[in-house]
């Protein structure tokens, strides 16, 4: 295959994530957070494709790591904070410019902030082999995996929304998920591994989360099995600490 159309494949895929990612931005300015959501979803969805279509042409480089982690930056911590100052304003009764609007804000600035630093991490620690640990909790887990489908849920379900006290939830969430990214948490990366029960859980959770995102449906699957993972992974990574972690 030729060498330009062997790159242009996974950074094509790149791209379009990144385009979704603002789509998404300007879908949650617009009200509806509903397509919003779906979109950083799909980003995620892309965000799995260009790896595998990287590894399988044996076309990574130095640039594709660079602007997939530009990309990610927007999809899975710009576009989710504003989606969730949105959601906060919608369905949390928030109301602009008070003190609530502001804490809320400045905890989507944290976001996108430790989603920054933890990027740049992993790009630093990029040239070391792979244990199949990540440290601190990857960015698309975090705003690609469990802010979109959290909203999703609350959309979908206005009534427990609207009678939860969002207000104080939504800064607390974003604020413990920057934290989580940039701790030195090790966590599971998504990979072959020697037990045939993980790698077929594995497996089946993956084509159900494709299933969910292309169809835009059970948004309650998303976010159960995201808060399942996150918990999961943190515990295995804890009881394993003696794996050498490697971004």
């Amino acid at each position: 295959m030729n060498n330009v159309l062997r790159y242009t494949i996974p950074n094509g895929v790149t791209s379009l994530s990144l385009l979704f990612g603002l789509a998404s931005i300007v879908n949650s300015q617009l009200g509806d957070l509903e397509f919003a959501a779906w979109l950083i979803v799909w980003c995620g969805l892309l965000d799995t494709l260009d790896g595998v279509a990287a590894r399988l042409l044996k076309a990574t480089s130095n640039f594709g790591a660079e602007f997939d982690s530009m990309a990610d930056l927007v999809s899975f911590g710009v576009a989710p904070s504003v989606l969730v100052l949105n959601a906060g304003m919608q369905l949390g009764g928030i109301q602009f410019d008070t003190g609530q609007f502001w804490v809320l804000a400045a905890a989507c600035g944290v976001f996108v902030l430790a989603g920054a630093m933890r990027l740049a991490r992993f790009n630093l620690a990029s040239s070391k082999p792979h244990s199949g640990w990540y440290v601190g909790v990857p960015i698309t887990a975090a705003g690609g995996g469990l802010l979109s489908s959290f909203v999703l849920v609350l959309l979908a379900h206005e009534q427990i929304a609207f009678s939860m006290p969002l207000k104080l939830y939504l800064p607390i969430l974003m604020f413990v998920l920057a934290i989580m990214m940039i701790s030195r948490l090790r966590f599971p990366k998504a990979t072959i591994r020697k037990s045939m029960f993980i790698n077929a859980f594995q497996l089946a959770t993956i084509g159900l989360i494709f299933f969910c995102g292309i169809f835009r449906t059970w948004p309650e699957y998303l976010f159960g099995i995201g808060v399942f993972l996150l918990i999961a992974g943190t515990i295995a990574g804890r009881i394993t600490r003696d794996t050498v972690a490697d971004a």
